[in-house]
């Protein structure tokens, strides 16, 4: 094999590995709705929705078997014609809050977030006021003759 042959296979073999390849998770066309913005509707909420399977994808995303059922339900019920807010408030009361990729605002989540700022100021407060009750302790009395006495003995032996 010459080198023009080799070179030109790597080419290829990076230009292959380097082309993205799309994969949509809606695998079976008559997954979609007929109607362009129900079904545009649709891929934008299943998108805010985690595949309870993967945990880390959106079920649009996803091609677990669990994701194509949400997907087919989402799908009922914008059909329907419920509300984006309405099709959420289901899969969360049926799901519960975990479904969401971005969830709600609430204490919380603000807690949640606000822990490590806590636990990072009280700590700085705890060393704070442990440094300045050190600081503020007076310092030990001097030794008395009898102790330096005994103290010189000690370090003799």
């Amino acid at each position: 094999m010459t080198i023009r042959r080799k070179l030109a296979a790597l080419v290829a073999g990076l230009l292959l590995m380097a082309t993205p390849v799309l994969v949509l998770a809606v695998d079976d066309p008559s997954e979609m709705l007929p109607n362009p913005q129900q079904e545009a509707r649709a891929q934008a909420i299943g998108a805010q929705l985690r595949c309870l399977v993967c945990q880390n994808e959106s079920i649009e995303d996803s091609s677990a078997g669990l994701a194509r059922d949400l997907r087919r339900v989402v799908r009922e019920h914008v059909a329907k014609g419920e509300n984006n807010q309405q099709v959420m408030d289901w899969m969360v009361s049926r799901y519960g809050n975990f479904i969401r990729l971005k969830p709600a605002f609430s204490l919380g989540t603000l807690l949640l977030w606000a822990m490590p700022v806590l636990a990072l100021l009280m700590g700085i407060g705890t060393a704070f006021l442990f440094y300045r009750r050190r600081a503020a302790a007076p310092p030990p009395p001097p030794l008395t003759e009898d102790e330096k006495a005994r103290l010189a003995r000690l370090t003799k032996d």
